[in-house]
């Protein structure tokens, strides 16, 4: 026992069948084959803090590290959206000043028309955000767009408490190690980083293989699945 420890957790109620119909909806998307005309994509944002220094590091010399100010200075906060393709290897981040249901629209508007204008339809994964909605598109667009993009889509939203269930998290944390762990304090800046990161990991092609698939899910997450009288 580590009283003095505690871990953050994703924990869903138990016994959920709400929890229990999204994951296994979604886990079933990810076990389908690649197939180009209906690519599975992944999208998530996150918050970001704009932060520079209050005092210039000193210079860095041979042997030993650069020295940096404990103090820092808040130049306001961003969102950032990434879209990833688990089985394409495609990738995609962009910064907005704001989260909002027209950001949001916007985005969907770049998913379909500039990342997948061939596409016959864009399986689409991600959390029941307030903003993630088919009604968001009708904020930004005239209906005859709004209607046109959605019909370009298949959404599939992760359960509430379940965002582990979402591989643009993934995509989220190896962007936060690569590219995010160190002040940034200009939102210009913080789009050239994440720009040249993006063209890096579409470049390699970056994959993601998902080996956790609806019959295990059955066995580990036990728990979570209503019982019954035999």
């Amino acid at each position: 026992m580590r009283p003095h420890k505690n871990d953050y957790w994703c924990i869903p109620a138990k016994e959920d069948p709400e929890f229990i119909a999204c994951m296994e909806d979604v886990l079933d998307v990810y076990e389908r084959p690649y197939d180009p005309r209906f690519p599975v994509v992944c999208m998530d944002e996150k918050p970001y803090q704009l932060l520079g220094d209050a005092r210039s590091p000193l210079p860095m010399v041979p042997g030993s590290d650069q020295k940096i100010d404990s103090e820092y200075v808040r130049n306001g906060s961003v969102s950032i959206f990434a879209f990833i393709e688990p089985l394409g290897g495609t990738h995609h981040v962009s910064v907005r000043e704001h989260r909002t249901a027209v950001d949001w629209a916007e985005e969907i508007h770049f998913l379909v028309d500039e990342m997948y204008p061939d596409a016959e339809k864009i399986v689409l994964i991600m959390d029941n955000l307030n903003t993630h909605k088919p009604s968001s598109l009708y904020k930004r667009y005239p209906a005859e767009e709004a209607r046109r993009i959605l019909k370009k889509l298949e959404i599939h939203y992760t359960p509430k408490h379940g965002s582990w269930l979402n591989i643009a998290e993934i995509e989220l944390n190896v962007m936060t190690r690569q590219c995010l762990s160190r002040r940034i304090d200009q939102i210009d800046k913080l789009r050239r980083e994440l720009q040249a990161w993006e063209l890096d990991r579409n470049s390699q092609a970056a994959k993601v293989n998902w080996h956790f698939r609806t019959s295990d899910a059955r066995i580990k997450l036990a728990s979570l699945y209503p019982k019954f009288d035999a």
